[in-house]
């Protein structure tokens, strides 16, 4: 299994969902339901980062798009 940071955006989504989904059930150890609260967290963060990376990029493009008109 890859590890978190060698997730793509949509494998990092999917992980993140089925967290929820354990974390929603509430028949974990507490020991547990931390660490994937701590797994969570890590990949929301990984998420924005590759989400704001990608704004970036596509107002760079609209921008060089523009001054060629």
């Amino acid at each position: 299994m890859k590890t978190n940071k060698d997730m793509t955006f949509e494998q990092s989504m999917k992980r993140l969902e089925e967290i929820v989904k354990l974390l929603e059930n509430g028949n974990l150890p507490l020991e547990d339901s931390l660490q994937l609260f701590e797994e969570g967290t890590a990949l929301v963060r990984k998420s924005e980062a590759y989400l704001d990376f990608a704004q970036q990029k596509i107002t760079q493009l609209i921008s060089i798009e523009e001054a060629k008109e």
